[in-house]
């Protein structure tokens, strides 16, 4: 991706909807987090700042689950159950936006690679600083 994108997505049903706007070149990478919750609902990270994503819809069917350290805001759609996005401890000012919630046909331009949060705190340096590693 050479220009900012705005891509649409949203969670199964299509009570959630949203849009993310995709403009650093950094932000083609997406994690794949191996910690409990991630491996268990197979969420892959697109980290955006908050300005870059709008919520189009959906807002009242929006479910909070919040564990640990209670920092992340886990944001799921009452109706299909789907996380289509968050606010994540690693970014709580940000959002974390699940590349499987938009198109298929657009997963191929991003970069996926491997984030170790089961070691979490030792780890999370690497998706702050937003460098490539």
């Amino acid at each position: 991706m050479s220009a900012a994108e705005v891509f649409e997505g949203g969670c199964h049903c299509g009570a959630v909807r949203f849009d993310v706007r995709v403009e650093d070149p950094d932000q083609t990478r997406v994690h794949e987090c191996n910690c409990s919750i991630c491996s268990m609902k197979g969420f892959r990270h697109l980290i955006v700042e908050k300005e870059a994503f709008s919520l189009r819809s959906g807002a009242e069917k929006l479910t909070s689950y919040r564990f640990n350290t209670g920092v992340a805001n886990h944001l799921f759609c009452s109706v299909c159950g789907v996380q289509s996005f968050y606010h994540p401890r690693s970014h709580p000012e940000g959002v974390s936006v699940n590349l499987r919630c938009l198109p298929s046909d657009v997963w191929e331009r991003f970069e996926l690679r491997s984030f170790d949060g089961q070691n979490w705190e030792e780890n999370v340096a690497r998706i702050r600083a937003r460098k490539k590693s």
